[in-house]
């Protein structure tokens, strides 16, 4: 296993007083090895709201067809990505971003349909990511990743889901840690009262019997993936101050599964 931690951050941490971009140059600072994962779903659906074109889901992910697709890799790639970068190296950070299409990080495919140009994550190649971490820098990684063997038709970039991508890279680079900011204080019950710590097989059975749902779906099946990778993962609620850096020094908590 390596120091290093993955830590996926969506809508909930891109608000103007949010304190994640702080915490992450602190911990940068403390000398933590550190690989960021965004979403950017907010934003792709008011972008796709302002071009007139429908945003529709499945099972918590964005069902994606080719006017989606364009709308998706010029917001993740470009505008959230390069606000997130900024914003980090503007507190003392050290920074770079990168997508899953460049120096052949991530390779995908498409296996269901229904989802249009949506991909899974078939290989992580890790070279590019251990040199921006060798060099001191956190890698920011927007989630378009290359069409492995695309057929004829296809694209060459695919939308992949950016919480199980979060999961594929924490089980390649046998990740210490795998952390979820969300909008939530973790996983909630049937009854609405959120569990502390899950078992591999307690986490499936949620999913299930559906108490776990909609885009917590693709977080609960993340950790899996980082589990089987020896990583120890959890789903926080990013919308607390500082909420970041307390779950690393153990002053708050949110569902641990392991």
């Amino acid at each position: 296993m390596s120091n290093i931690i993955v830590i996926k951050i969506g809508g909930s941490t891109l608000g103007s007083n949010d304190t994640t971009f702080e915490d992450i140059a602190t911990l940068q600072k403390r000398g933590k090895s550190l690989v960021i994962v965004h979403g950017g779903g907010r934003t792709i659906t008011e972008w796709l709201k302002k071009l007139g074109v429908q945003a529709k889901f499945m099972n918590g992910e964005r069902v994606t067809d080719k006017p989606n697709l364009d709308v998706v890799i010029a917001v993740l790639a470009g505008l959230v990505n390069k606000e997130i970068v900024t914003a980090i190296n503007s507190l003392g950070g050290k920074a770079i971003g990168i997508s899953g299409t460049d120096g052949g990080f991530i390779q995908s495919e498409i296996r269901n349909s229904e989802l249009g140009y949506v991909g899974v994550v078939t290989k992580v190649n890790t070279a590019p990511i251990q040199t921006l971490l060798e060099g001191g820098f956190a890698p920011v990684v927007a989630t378009v990743c290359a069409n492995a063997s695309p057929k004829p038709g296809e694209p060459g970039i695919l939308n992949v889901n950016a919480d199980l991508v979060a999961g594929d890279i924490a089980k390649a680079v046998k990740a210490a840690r795998l952390i979820f900011l969300t909008d939530v204080d973790g996983i909630h019950d049937g009854q609405g009262r959120v569990l502390p710590k899950l078992s591999e097989s307690e986490a499936e059975a949620l999913i299930k019997s559906n108490v776990a749902n909609g885009g917590m779906i693709p977080k609960v099946k993340a950790c899996l993936i980082a589990l089987s990778g020896k990583a120890c993962t959890c789903i926080i609620d990013g919308r607390q101050p500082h909420a970041l850096l307390n779950y690393i020094d153990g002053k708050i908590s949110g569902t641990v599964i392991e």
